[in-house]
């Protein structure tokens, strides 16, 4: 089990190191050994008082994320206008709205029938708000779907 801390303060040096490294810091690792003969393995300078240390690493190290080339349009490639962009856009809202609109009348035409409906095992009313509750969910995300929708189209109009 001594092994296990030298082991764990191993890792956590050596990720403290990649982190460090990656931002362009100078990093020190230094290996030490205590007066009762226990390894550990730093990169804090602080951990190394009244210690056998040794250097292990020192780098210096810059990290930069490489520049992506952009890829680049092609001439005859097809392109859209703002106004003929909108106007799709407009068209495809709409007709989404028209489509949740009408799930919304089926749901709540759903949700009418089931409240019509009294069975006899149903002598209990948390049977009855048990078996509604699913008629009542889905009307709920239909309606705001709608209300969804009806403000991304006044959005749209701005």
């Amino acid at each position: 089990m001594p092994h296990f801390g030298a082991v764990c303060v191993l890792i956590l040096g050596l990720t403290a190191a990649a982190s460090a490294l990656a931002q362009g810091k100078v990093e020190t690792l230094w290996n030490c050994k205590d007066k009762t003969g226990r390894t550990t393995l730093t990169n804090q300078k602080a951990d190394t008082v009244d210690k056998d240390c040794r250097i292990v690493q020192q780098e210096r190290v810059s990290v930069s994320a490489p520049e992506k080339p952009r890829a680049k349009t092609p001439a005859n490639f097809p392109k859209e206008d703002r106004v003929a962009a909108k106007t799709n856009q407009k068209t495809t809202l709409e007709r989404e709205l028209s489509q949740e609109e009408a799930m919304l009348a089926d749901a709540k035409r759903k949700l009418a029938e089931q409240e019509a409906i009294r069975t006899g095992d149903e002598q209990n009313y948390a049977k009855v708000i048990d078996r509604l509750k699913p008629y009542q969910d889905t009307v709920e995300v239909h309606q705001k779907n709608v209300e969804a929708l009806k403000r991304e189209l006044s959005n749209l109009g701005r």
